[in-house]
This record gives structure tokens, C-alpha cells and sequence, in this order.
């Protein structure tokens, strides 16, 4: 997949003469209007404006995978199946720093927490398969 920008010049003259776009109402069927994250029926509404657009871009498809297994896990420790998904969207968005910028040394501190928690979890999950 190709990602760029599209960039449109406008010239003085473009701006003499009024616009003739015309403005849609919202559409009040829409089924994602008003929804929130998760739709009615459980789905993810991936077109929520609170997910800040991750779900699409370079890493829109592992964000997905991580996000969608963190939201099914039925695991005791929430989340704790979903190790390595989230690992593949981390290691995509190290490759897009303009993208995705890291966290500043302040955030770096919860991000270790979390790595932790997120191993603790991993290590309870196998120490209870093995027993």
C-alpha cells in the first residue's frame, strides 16, 4: 500500500468567484453517528472519532488485530492473550516516527509500568497453563 499526501493549489482567482459546493446534512440513519467505540451489537466502530484515526495508516491493520484481541479477550487478566499483537503494532509504529512519536521521558516511566504489567501477565498466563 502507497500512502501520501494530496496537495491542491488554489489561485487568487480561484477564490474570486463564490463556492459553489453545497453542504450535506448528516445523515441521521447513519449507523456510526452517535455511537461511540463500541457499536450496539459489540463491533467495534472503527470509524469512532475517539480512536484518533488509528485504525487506518501504515499500522491501521495491527492497531486493529491488537485492539479487536484486547476487546474479545475473555481471559482473568483482560488483555493478557494479546502480548504479541501488541508488540506488532508497537514495532510497526517504530517505524514511522513522524507518524508515531514516541513518548517523551516523562510518559517513559508508565511505559515500563505497562511493558511490566503486560509481561507479569504473560508469565501469570503461563504459569497457570502449566499448572
Amino acid at each position: 500500500e502507497l500512502y501520501c499526501d494530496l496537495i491542491i493549489f488554489a489561485t487568487k482567482e480561484d477564490h474570486e468567484t463564490p463556492s459553489s459546493a453545497e453542504l450535506v446534512a448528516d445523515d441521521p440513519d447513519d449507523p456510526y453517528e452517535e455511537q461511540g467505540l463500541i457499536l450496539p451489537n459489540g463491533d467495534i466502530n472503527w470509524n469512532c472519532p475517539c480512536l484518533g484515526g488509528m485504525a487506518s495508516g501504515p499500522c491501521g491493520e495491527q492497531f486493529k488485530s491488537a485492539f479487536s484481541c484486547f476487546h474479545y479477550s475473555t481471559e482473568e487478566i483482560k488483555g493478557s492473550d494479546c502480548v504479541d499483537q501488541f508488540r506488532a503494532m508497537q514495532e510497526c509504529m517504530q517505524k514511522y516516527p513522524d507518524l508515531y512519536p514516541q513518548e517523551d521521558e516523562n510518559d517513559e516511566k508508565s511505559s515500563k509500568d505497562l511493558e511490566a504489567a503486560s509481561m507479569e501477565a504473560s508469565a501469570a498466563k503461563e504459569e497457570k497453563a502449566s499448572s
